[in-house]
């Protein structure tokens, strides 16, 4: 029995770290043009980063089913406790409704609390491996889900993109808008905040960028840090630009896949961290 966790594929989280923990992954789906996939089961994160480079079309993505959700949680409540669902930001996509309804299907079968992650690709995965490892101590589900919404809010996104274009054209933009009239000439640098996207600097160089943001992370005291990139070559440059911040604590590396992908584009690289208590 125990508490089961339950993400969506916006989280980034390796498959190898679900496995491990025993995350269940609910797949948004994309579409290229009249060609539609199921995140992960269809589309390949590789996969998804060719098509990207060689479509016409900028993809679109579409939140699961009320019905994947509902499956998924009939099937953990024959052998669990409580279920904790923790998803893409409302303010990103209409996910958190699907598992909302979803949830209330179950009638009773089994507690199910979904939490809004107010965050995107690894912001959600730190909050859903936090919350597996505590299941796997044995934590029953209020406590989890406490823990999780408490570090929720001491948690910090942070990324540098090559270009806006794509959360421009894909109406993700957000708070980020100031940065777009100055494009060309710079790198942007944009943050997660309360769940929406928003303006974190600008540098002239990628350079210059990522040391912006490696020095922001506080020096000591992080309860979690997470790598998130879509295919960035400097991973290890950032990661020694990090230096001590990150020595004496575990770092998770989530390669972007599809459905945020699709916002940001390609070489994005990034971080998020959570402090401690």
């Amino acid at each position: 029995m125990g508490v089961r966790i339950v993400t969506d594929s916006a989280s980034d989280l390796p498959q190898d770290v679900c496995d491990q923990y025993g995350i269940e992954v609910v797949p948004l789906t994309i579409r290229f043009g009249d060609k539609e996939y199921v995140d992960r089961k269809e589309l390949s994160t590789d996969a998804f980063w060719r098509e990207l480079e060689r479509s016409s079309v900028l993809p679109e993505t579409a939140a699961p089913s009320v019905g994947a959700f509902e499956e998924t949680f009939r099937t953990l409540a024959e052998s669990a406790d409580g279920i904790v669902c923790i998803n893409l930001s409302a303010q990103f996509s209409a996910t958190m409704q699907s598992a909302q309804v979803a949830a209330k299907a179950l009638d009773g079968l089994c507690p199910v609390s979904i939490v809004d992650s107010k965050s995107a690709s690894m912001g959600i995965g730190n909050l859903a491996l936090h919350a597996a490892r505590r299941a796997a101590d044995g934590a029953d589900l209020d406590t989890i889900v406490g823990e999780v919404e408490a570090r929720r809010d001491r948690q910090r996104v942070l990324a540098a993109l090559d270009t806006l274009e794509y959360l421009r054209k894909g109406g993700r933009i957000g708070g980020a808008r100031a940065l777009l009239g100055s494009m060309l000439s710079v790198k942007p640098i944009i943050s997660i905040v309360d769940g929406e996207v928003g303006e974190a600097g600008k540098a002239r160089t990628r350079s210059k960028a990522l040391r912006s943001i490696a020095d922001r992370v506080p020096a000591s005291g992080l309860a979690q840090v997470a790598i998130l990139h879509s295919g960035a070559p400097d991973v290890d440059e950032f990661v020694t630009m990090l230096g001590d911040r990150v020595t004496d604590t575990e770092l998770v590396v989530g390669y972007i896949g599809p459905v945020i992908g699709v916002h940001t584009g390609p070489r994005v690289l990034g971080i998020a961290w959570i402090e401690g208590d």
